[in-house]
């Protein structure tokens, strides 16, 4: 009997996992393509018109658009409430600068008239001076007329 006729391609001993087959002494990956420039062009544009048909079907889906809807309301809210909060700061700064101002002239008026009391004190203490000064000379005045019997 004759032996069977073995195949042209035979595995490679070598690639376990990657079968590699042999071809009249070339090697080839059995699971490698050989695609030219216009087909992946073409699989590459198929891949992006699944993709954008995937995402139009999930944009169209109702319970999408009332998640959607929910986020947005909440979204507006949110503005509300910061605009609501930005509004109440500056009010509160604005009380804040009112009261800062008002109490700088309050501090303004008291010192002045401390400073008035001061001044007022200071003359009065210069005039009871002034005043017991002459007092002091009118008697030592009184007292060398006494002694010199007047003259």
């Amino acid at each position: 009997m004759a032996a069977p006729a073995r195949s042209p391609l035979v595995p490679s001993p070598l690639h376990a996992q990657n079968t590699v087959l042999t071809t009249q002494g070339i090697d080839t990956l059995s699971g490698f393509k050989f695609d030219n420039f216009n087909d992946r062009q073409k699989s590459a544009a198929e891949a992006r018109k699944a993709l954008l048909t995937k995402f139009q079907t999930v944009a169209a889906d109702p319970e999408i658009a009332a998640r959607r809807s929910e986020r947005a309301t909440i979204a507006v809210a949110r503005a509300e409430r910061n605009a609501e909060r930005r509004q109440a700061a500056e009010i509160e700064r604005k009380a804040r600068v009112a009261a800062e101002r008002e109490a700088a002239e309050f501090e303004k008026r008291r010192a002045e008239e401390e400073r008035t009391t001061r001044i007022a004190a200071q003359v009065a203490r210069d005039i009871a001076m002034a005043a017991e000064r002459k007092a002091l000379r009118d008697a030592k005045y009184a007292a060398r007329k006494a002694r010199t019997g007047g003259r």
